[in-house]
Protein backbone atom coordinates (compact mmCIF):
# COMPACT_ATOMS: atom_id res chain seq x y z
CA UNK A 1 0.00 0.00 0.00
CA UNK A 2 1.80 3.47 -0.77
CA UNK A 3 0.53 6.58 1.20
CA UNK A 4 0.76 10.03 -0.52
CA UNK A 5 -0.32 13.43 0.98
CA UNK A 6 -2.75 15.32 -1.08
CA UNK A 7 -0.69 18.11 -2.23
CA UNK A 8 1.38 14.67 -4.47
CA UNK A 9 -2.04 13.54 -5.09
CA UNK A 10 -2.75 16.28 -7.19
CA UNK A 11 0.25 16.95 -8.45
CA UNK A 12 1.05 13.52 -10.04
CA UNK A 13 -2.93 12.44 -10.39
CA UNK A 14 -2.58 11.02 -13.97
CA UNK A 15 0.60 8.62 -12.97
CA UNK A 16 -1.36 7.26 -9.88
CA UNK A 17 -4.41 6.44 -12.07
CA UNK A 18 -1.90 4.39 -13.98
CA UNK A 19 -0.28 2.85 -10.50
CA UNK A 20 -3.68 2.12 -9.50
CA UNK A 21 -4.97 0.37 -12.43
CA UNK A 22 -2.23 -1.66 -12.19
CA UNK A 23 -3.26 -3.10 -9.18
CA UNK A 24 -1.11 -0.98 -6.36
CA UNK A 25 -3.16 0.27 -3.93
CA UNK A 26 -2.74 3.99 -3.16
CA UNK A 27 -4.29 5.92 -0.38
CA UNK A 28 -4.37 9.72 0.03
CA UNK A 29 -3.82 11.12 3.33
CA UNK A 30 -4.85 14.37 4.61
CA UNK A 31 -2.23 15.11 7.59
CA UNK A 32 -1.88 11.73 8.82
CA UNK A 33 -5.77 10.88 8.22
CA UNK A 34 -6.54 8.54 5.13
CA UNK A 35 -9.33 9.65 3.58
CA UNK A 36 -9.26 8.41 -0.19
CA UNK A 37 -8.23 5.21 -1.67
CA UNK A 38 -7.81 5.29 -5.36
CA UNK A 39 -8.86 1.38 -7.00
CA UNK A 40 -10.08 1.07 -10.31
CA UNK A 41 -13.71 0.38 -10.91
CA UNK A 42 -13.57 -3.26 -13.36
CA UNK A 43 -15.63 -3.68 -16.56
CA UNK A 44 -15.50 -6.49 -18.52
CA UNK A 45 -13.63 -5.83 -21.72
CA UNK A 46 -15.74 -7.21 -23.71
CA UNK A 47 -19.31 -8.44 -23.37
CA UNK A 48 -19.97 -12.00 -23.93
CA UNK A 49 -21.56 -13.06 -27.45
CA UNK A 50 -23.43 -16.37 -28.45
CA UNK A 51 -21.18 -18.00 -31.05
CA UNK A 52 -17.88 -16.54 -30.06
CA UNK A 53 -15.86 -20.00 -30.77
CA UNK A 54 -17.09 -21.41 -34.38
CA UNK A 55 -15.48 -24.62 -35.50
CA UNK A 56 -14.91 -26.04 -31.70
CA UNK A 57 -17.10 -29.03 -32.23
CA UNK A 58 -15.77 -31.06 -35.06
CA UNK A 59 -17.99 -33.86 -34.14
CA UNK A 60 -21.20 -34.41 -32.26
CA UNK A 61 -23.07 -37.79 -32.34
CA UNK A 62 -26.44 -38.43 -33.91
CA UNK A 63 -28.45 -39.13 -30.34
CA UNK A 64 -26.37 -37.22 -28.24
CA UNK A 65 -29.69 -35.63 -27.09
CA UNK A 66 -31.48 -38.65 -26.44
CA UNK A 67 -32.74 -40.00 -23.43
CA UNK A 68 -30.88 -42.02 -21.61
CA UNK A 69 -31.79 -45.49 -21.09
CA UNK A 70 -30.87 -45.22 -16.91
CA UNK A 71 -33.34 -42.75 -16.63
CA UNK A 72 -36.11 -43.68 -19.03
CA UNK A 73 -38.50 -44.25 -16.03
CA UNK A 74 -38.59 -41.10 -15.12
CA UNK A 75 -39.13 -39.41 -18.10
CA UNK A 76 -42.57 -41.54 -18.94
Amino acid sequence: MTTITVHQAKTHFSRLIERALSGEEIVVLRGREPVVSLKPIRTPRNKRRLGGLPGLISHMAEDFDAPLADFKEYAS
